[in-house]
């Protein structure tokens, strides 16, 4: 995607900035360093493209279509993902690519309002070798749920349930009944754990070598997420293993 600018800097209004009575020159050389930067960004995204296209292939993958336009990210992807199953996404944006603490603007808008589940790739990945399923009994949790059950992706895996609540008998009940749904195409373990989601979450993640996080996603509205905090959010930005997303 070449995404389009802000409307407030694409308008290229630079006069108050270089003064009164500059000659008309400097604003049609501006003007063409605009247009130069638009064509390195067409170009820029060809070559991506061509590039990504030649890895997958060499992969093995024998079926690989590319798009290139300009627009918006979450637009396009909502155009186009009814016939996907799983939509993939890097979990930085390119201004943020080493800053830790950030995650792409993208991500909470995208997984709100996409009918897929998605995947936020980890900057250095491996193959996935087992499961760590964070579980709270929600509707995307259980959807999330389905998917683990329904999906080949993860047949035969280990799956590592885990739930950072208060040890009851509700929550208890909740576990084993998701465990009891997975026992019979997966080795499955649970843990019930007192504590904040994203500490619990982060610390069975550490443990178990190849993980793959799936969890349900941005289960209460934008509003309380802005007051309280996302457990989303915040396991996506800490963990550095891939994430599946299941709204």
């Amino acid at each position: 995607m070449v995404q389009r600018r802000d409307a407030v800097t694409a308008r290229n209004d630079l006069s108050g900035a270089i003064g009164l009575g500059v000659k008309s020159s400097l604003m049609e050389e501006l003007v063409r360093l605009e247009e130069s930067d638009a064509r390195l960004q067409v170009e820029r995204g060809r070559v991506l493209l061509a590039a990504a296209e030649q890895r997958l292939r060499d992969a093995g993958l024998a079926e690989v279509r590319t798009l290139h336009r300009h627009g918006g990210v979450i637009e396009t992807v909502l155009e186009r993902e009814a016939d996907a199953r799983v939509v993939i996404m890097g979990k930085r944006g390119e201004s943020h690519e080493f800053a830790a603490d950030h995650i792409g603007s993208t991500i909470e808008r995208l997984v709100r309002a996409s009918a897929r589940p998605i995947l936020i790739a980890s900057r250095e990945g491996e193959r996935p070798k087992a499961v760590v399923f964070a579980y709270d009994a929600s509707k995307p949790a259980d959807r999330a749920l389905e998917r683990l059950l329904n999906s080949p992706l993860f047949t035969g895996m280990p799956v590592h349930i885990v739930m950072a609540e208060s040890d009851n008998e509700v929550h208890r009940r909740a576990l084993d009944r998701a465990a009891g749904q997975l026992q019979a195409g997966h080795e499955v373990r649970t843990t019930l754990q007192n504590g904040k989601p994203e500490a619990v979450i982060a610390d069975i993640v550490a443990q178990t070598p190849g993980a793959l996080l799936v969890m349900g996603a941005y289960g209460h509205s934008p509003l309380r997420a802005l007051i309280v905090g996302s457990t989303t959010t915040a396991m996506i930005r800490t963990i550095h293993v891939p994430v599946l997303l299941v709204r």
